[in-house]
Protein backbone atom coordinates (compact mmCIF):
# COMPACT_ATOMS: atom_id res chain seq x y z
CA UNK A 1 0.00 0.00 0.00
CA UNK A 2 1.27 3.06 -1.03
CA UNK A 3 0.88 6.56 1.56
CA UNK A 4 0.10 9.79 -0.24
CA UNK A 5 0.50 12.04 2.39
CA UNK A 6 -1.34 14.94 2.66
CA UNK A 7 -0.21 18.06 4.56
CA UNK A 8 -2.13 20.41 2.77
CA UNK A 9 -0.86 20.94 -0.84
CA UNK A 10 -0.91 19.15 -3.63
CA UNK A 11 -2.89 17.35 -6.31
CA UNK A 12 -3.94 14.52 -4.19
CA UNK A 13 -7.15 13.55 -6.03
CA UNK A 14 -4.94 12.99 -9.57
CA UNK A 15 -2.43 11.18 -7.54
CA UNK A 16 -4.88 8.73 -6.28
CA UNK A 17 -6.48 7.92 -9.19
CA UNK A 18 -3.26 7.13 -10.77
CA UNK A 19 -2.34 4.26 -8.88
CA UNK A 20 -6.09 3.09 -9.13
CA UNK A 21 -5.18 3.03 -12.84
CA UNK A 22 -2.31 0.86 -12.44
CA UNK A 23 -4.08 -1.46 -10.00
CA UNK A 24 -2.25 -0.50 -6.88
CA UNK A 25 -3.70 0.43 -3.46
CA UNK A 26 -3.36 4.01 -2.29
CA UNK A 27 -4.24 6.54 0.80
CA UNK A 28 -4.23 9.91 0.88
CA UNK A 29 -3.55 10.54 4.92
CA UNK A 30 -1.60 13.13 7.02
CA UNK A 31 -2.12 10.22 10.01
CA UNK A 32 1.53 9.22 10.92
CA UNK A 33 0.96 5.81 11.95
CA UNK A 34 -0.74 4.90 8.31
CA UNK A 35 2.18 6.56 6.81
CA UNK A 36 4.50 4.58 8.70
CA UNK A 37 2.66 1.31 8.28
CA UNK A 38 2.50 2.08 4.41
CA UNK A 39 5.00 0.19 1.84
CA UNK A 40 6.06 3.20 0.68
CA UNK A 41 5.38 6.90 0.93
CA UNK A 42 4.57 9.63 -1.93
CA UNK A 43 5.14 13.19 -1.27
CA UNK A 44 3.35 15.46 -2.99
CA UNK A 45 3.29 19.13 -3.65
CA UNK A 46 2.21 22.23 -5.42
CA UNK A 47 3.23 26.11 -4.46
CA UNK A 48 5.62 27.91 -2.85
CA UNK A 49 8.39 25.86 -0.88
CA UNK A 50 8.04 28.26 2.14
CA UNK A 51 4.77 27.63 2.82
CA UNK A 52 4.41 23.82 1.78
CA UNK A 53 8.15 23.42 3.84
CA UNK A 54 6.43 25.15 7.34
CA UNK A 55 3.49 23.19 7.00
CA UNK A 56 5.31 19.71 6.86
CA UNK A 57 7.50 20.43 9.83
CA UNK A 58 4.75 21.74 11.82
CA UNK A 59 2.81 18.81 11.71
CA UNK A 60 5.43 17.28 12.50
CA UNK A 61 5.15 14.46 9.29
CA UNK A 62 8.54 16.64 8.39
CA UNK A 63 10.71 14.53 10.81
CA UNK A 64 8.65 11.30 10.30
CA UNK A 65 10.12 10.93 6.49
CA UNK A 66 13.71 12.12 7.59
CA UNK A 67 13.07 9.10 9.80
CA UNK A 68 11.53 6.62 7.00
CA UNK A 69 14.17 7.82 4.88
CA UNK A 70 16.57 6.48 7.18
CA UNK A 71 14.49 3.02 7.89
CA UNK A 72 14.66 2.25 4.29
CA UNK A 73 11.16 3.09 3.48
CA UNK A 74 10.81 3.86 -0.18
CA UNK A 75 9.86 7.73 -0.80
CA UNK A 76 8.88 9.45 -3.83
CA UNK A 77 9.01 13.44 -4.05
CA UNK A 78 6.64 14.74 -6.98
CA UNK A 79 7.22 18.09 -8.12
CA UNK A 80 7.64 20.28 -5.38
CA UNK A 81 7.66 17.37 -2.97
CA UNK A 82 10.99 16.42 -5.09
CA UNK A 83 12.10 20.12 -4.36
CA UNK A 84 11.64 19.73 -0.40
CA UNK A 85 13.52 16.44 -0.57
CA UNK A 86 16.77 18.82 -1.10
CA UNK A 87 18.78 20.50 1.76
CA UNK A 88 17.65 24.44 1.17
CA UNK A 89 15.48 26.38 -1.27
CA UNK A 90 16.51 29.97 -2.44
CA UNK A 91 12.40 30.52 -3.54
CA UNK A 92 11.65 33.72 -1.88
CA UNK A 93 14.36 33.77 0.81
CA UNK A 94 16.35 31.15 2.17
CA UNK A 95 14.47 28.22 3.62
CA UNK A 96 15.25 24.70 5.09
CA UNK A 97 14.15 21.11 2.93
CA UNK A 98 14.28 17.63 4.68
CA UNK A 99 18.28 16.90 3.84
CA UNK A 100 17.45 13.84 2.21
CA UNK A 101 18.97 14.94 -1.15
CA UNK A 102 21.98 16.85 -1.63
CA UNK A 103 21.70 20.39 -3.33
CA UNK A 104 19.97 23.17 -3.36
CA UNK A 105 16.22 24.62 -5.35
CA UNK A 106 17.31 27.78 -7.10
CA UNK A 107 15.52 29.66 -9.65
CA UNK A 108 15.15 28.55 -13.69
CA UNK A 109 15.78 32.54 -14.22
CA UNK A 110 18.41 32.80 -13.30
CA UNK A 111 19.89 30.14 -16.16
CA UNK A 112 17.88 30.59 -19.20
CA UNK A 113 17.60 34.23 -21.36
CA UNK A 114 14.02 36.09 -21.59
CA UNK A 115 13.20 34.13 -24.63
CA UNK A 116 12.63 30.93 -22.19
CA UNK A 117 9.25 31.18 -20.51
CA UNK A 118 8.90 30.85 -16.50
CA UNK A 119 7.05 28.74 -14.68
CA UNK A 120 8.64 25.78 -16.66
CA UNK A 121 5.20 24.46 -18.31
CA UNK A 122 4.88 21.69 -20.94
CA UNK A 123 5.89 17.93 -22.39
CA UNK A 124 10.09 17.72 -22.09
CA UNK A 125 11.69 14.69 -23.13
CA UNK A 126 14.04 12.91 -20.91
CA UNK A 127 17.52 12.11 -20.86
CA UNK A 128 18.95 9.76 -18.55
CA UNK A 129 22.35 10.36 -17.20
CA UNK A 130 24.53 7.68 -15.41
CA UNK A 131 22.96 4.10 -15.28
CA UNK A 132 19.64 3.65 -15.90
CA UNK A 133 17.47 4.09 -12.13
CA UNK A 134 15.20 1.48 -11.56
CA UNK A 135 12.55 4.10 -11.80
CA UNK A 136 13.06 4.09 -15.20
CA UNK A 137 13.34 0.13 -15.97
CA UNK A 138 9.59 0.17 -18.03
CA UNK A 139 10.62 3.29 -20.22
CA UNK A 140 13.45 4.82 -22.66
CA UNK A 141 15.52 7.78 -22.47
CA UNK A 142 13.72 10.10 -24.81
CA UNK A 143 10.20 9.53 -23.44
CA UNK A 144 8.22 12.51 -22.74
CA UNK A 145 6.28 13.50 -19.44
CA UNK A 146 4.83 16.68 -17.86
CA UNK A 147 6.28 19.97 -16.24
CA UNK A 148 5.04 23.20 -14.03
CA UNK A 149 7.95 24.91 -12.69
CA UNK A 150 9.80 28.11 -12.15
CA UNK A 151 13.01 26.61 -9.46
CA UNK A 152 14.65 23.62 -10.17
CA UNK A 153 17.33 20.76 -8.81
CA UNK A 154 20.69 22.63 -8.64
CA UNK A 155 24.03 20.99 -7.24
CA UNK A 156 22.81 17.88 -7.37
CA UNK A 157 24.97 15.70 -9.98
CA UNK A 158 25.53 12.64 -7.31
CA UNK A 159 21.54 11.69 -7.40
CA UNK A 160 20.76 12.95 -10.68
CA UNK A 161 19.06 9.98 -12.54
CA UNK A 162 17.30 12.38 -15.59
CA UNK A 163 17.70 15.80 -17.40
CA UNK A 164 15.06 18.03 -19.74
CA UNK A 165 16.58 20.58 -21.67
CA UNK A 166 15.07 24.20 -21.26
CA UNK A 167 17.80 26.43 -21.61
CA UNK A 168 20.13 24.26 -20.11
CA UNK A 169 19.87 20.79 -18.30
CA UNK A 170 17.20 21.24 -15.87
CA UNK A 171 17.07 18.34 -13.30
CA UNK A 172 13.97 16.22 -13.82
CA UNK A 173 14.61 13.65 -11.43
CA UNK A 174 16.88 12.50 -8.88
CA UNK A 175 17.59 9.43 -6.84
CA UNK A 176 19.54 8.56 -3.68
CA UNK A 177 19.30 4.99 -2.19
CA UNK A 178 15.42 4.64 -1.19
CA UNK A 179 14.50 8.38 -2.06
CA UNK A 180 13.70 9.43 -5.18
CA UNK A 181 12.03 12.39 -7.04
CA UNK A 182 10.54 13.46 -9.98
CA UNK A 183 10.41 17.37 -11.05
CA UNK A 184 7.74 16.61 -13.76
CA UNK A 185 4.06 14.96 -12.92
CA UNK A 186 4.05 11.32 -13.70
CA UNK A 187 0.25 11.64 -12.81
CA UNK A 188 -0.08 14.14 -15.38
CA UNK A 189 2.18 12.45 -18.00
CA UNK A 190 0.18 9.54 -19.47
CA UNK A 191 1.21 6.20 -20.11
CA UNK A 192 5.09 7.57 -19.53
CA UNK A 193 4.20 8.66 -16.07
CA UNK A 194 2.06 5.73 -14.99
CA UNK A 195 4.84 3.04 -15.99
CA UNK A 196 7.45 5.37 -13.80
CA UNK A 197 4.48 4.87 -10.53
CA UNK A 198 4.69 1.18 -11.35
CA UNK A 199 8.36 0.91 -10.97
CA UNK A 200 8.30 2.91 -8.14
CA UNK A 201 5.75 0.57 -6.47
CA UNK A 202 7.85 -2.42 -6.99
CA UNK A 203 11.77 -0.78 -5.60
Amino acid sequence: MTAIVDYGVGNLFSLKSSFSYIGEEAVVTNDPERIRNADRVILPGVGAFGDAAKKLFDSGLAQLLIDLAKEGKPILGICLGMQLLFEKSFEYGEHKGLGLIKGNIMPISDRVSSEYKIPHIGWNALKFTGKKSPLFKYINEGDCVYFVHSYYGADCDESLIAAAEYGFDVTAAVSSGNVCGTQFHPEKSGEVGMKILKAFCEM
